[in-house]
């Protein structure tokens, strides 16, 4: 199927299942109940950022996971994509089309100037490149390109890029949303659709993002078992012996880094198809960070690890800075004042606005015990019920399951 192995095909629907039915698998809980108000996570907005950063992180694997060049800079294609994107609606329109093709187009050759100095170094200098350029893309963002007294302003600083309506919109229609659409399916409206005696509510934003997370992970996919993910492989085992051969490998890096970096303007473009707002906050190397925290957290070189590690992220960052100390105090009424007091203010510094301590806890613990992330843990569950008792022989001794 697609030109993929069985075990590959396999993973593909396992994957786009979890898509397609993610808003009713993340909602639980009765709507209208506590617990649904606390864990349910299956609204649009949410779930447009699981999905968006998860093609991210998609693309962040296809370097880090295959090379073994570690980017700390590729908040910067994010942020360029969501700048090019919001351009294309002031020009042209509110059709995220052209939006998100200029955002991937922008970001890839903004990823290979970077990528063609920057990999001229390996190891930590080549991650401290990468930090310096996000950086400077950064400031030039917040400031330089941001004056809103200058003539070239372009980012529009702090406030952050949006659109006007003295904005020029070309080819805007009048019979368009003058909001995010897709051909008049604005993006962060809900439709329904009948088919036969069923009646299914979707998000026009959600689907779209999902439809380019299938396509990105299928992407994924054919370049991990293909010839030049073989050679990307070989790079990250040990790039100095290829180089003894006689073998160039800095076209296979670059051209990782600049799929990389496409990666992450599609993600910045579909970003600010959901919202039609840029903000040079999205630049800043803490959102670097991140990228890597989610690879980290679902399997470093793993097909689906992005993926689980972006929901996990995502998910665990929602949940907890929705308990703040109201919420508990309602969880602990049972328990005598005192002990409730107590009880709330302890737990007050890991969640609510502490939400940050919790989630640093929660990669520890997967680090420490899971280093091949999410993806690991997965395995080992698998083969716990998988394992099978050892057959006995005829002489009374076991021999190994096969």
């Amino acid at each position: 199927m697609l030109n993929l192995t069985k075990r590959d095909t396999t993973l593909f629907i396992i994957v786009a299942i979890m898509v397609i039915f993610a808003p009713f698998i993340l909602n639980p809980f009765p709507e209208g109940t506590s617990l649904a108000q606390m864990f349910n996570a299956g609204y649009p907005d949410l779930m447009q950022r699981f999905v968006i950063f998860g093609i991210l992180v998609i693309g962040f694997n296809i370097l880090f996971g295959l090379t073994g060049y570690l980017s700390f800079g590729h908040a910067a294609f994010l942020g360029i994509g969501s700048y090019s994107a919001v351009w294309m609606f002031k020009l042209l329109g509110y059709n995220v089309l052209p939006g998100i093709l200029l955002s991937v187009v922008v970001a890839g050759v903004f990823s290979l100037l970077i990528g063609y100095v920057s990999l001229r170094r390996s190891g930590i200098y080549f991650s401290i490149l990468t930090l310096a350029f996000a950086q400077m893309s950064y400031n030039l963002a917040y400031s330089v390109l941001g004056n809103p007294n200058s003539s070239y302003n372009l980012t529009n600083g702090e406030t952050g890029l949006q659109v006007y309506s003295n904005d020029p919109q070309y080819f805007k229609l009048d019979s368009m949303p003058e909001v995010p659409h897709l051909f008049g399916l604005a993006m962060r409206d809900s439709y329904q659709l009948e088919i036969g005696n069923w009646l299914f509510t979707f998000n026009a934003g959600y689907y779209l993002s999902a439809i380019f997370l299938l396509i990105s992970f299928y992407i994924s996919i054919r370049i991990f078992r293909s010839p030049f993910g073989m050679m990307l492989r070989a790079v990250k085992s040990n790039q100095q012996r290829m180089n003894y051969t006689g073998l160039n490998t800095k076209p296979y890096t670059l051209a990782a880094f600049v799929i990389s970096g496409m990666y992450a303007g599609l993600a910045g473009g579909l970003l600010s198809s959901m919202d039609p707002l840029a903000g040079a906050e999205r630049m800043h190397w803490t959102a670097s960070g991140e990228i890597v925290i989610m690879a980290i957290l679902g399997g470093v070189g793993t097909l689906i690890g992005p993926i689980l590690g972006a929901g996990f992220n995502e998910y665990f960052k929602n949940i907890l800075s929705k308990i703040n100390d109201n919420v508990l105090e309602q969880w602990l009424s049972f328990m005598p004042d005192g002990l409730e007091n107590l009880l709330v203010g302890f737990l007050h510094y890991f969640v609510g606005k502490g939400w940050h301590l919790t989630l640093g806890l929660l990669f520890m613990i997967v680090i420490i015990f899971l280093p091949g992330g999410l993806v690991q843990g997965g395995q080992k569950v698998i083969a716990l019920f998988k394992r099978k008792k050892a057959p006995d022989t005829p002489d009374g001794k076991t021999t190994p399951a096969e």
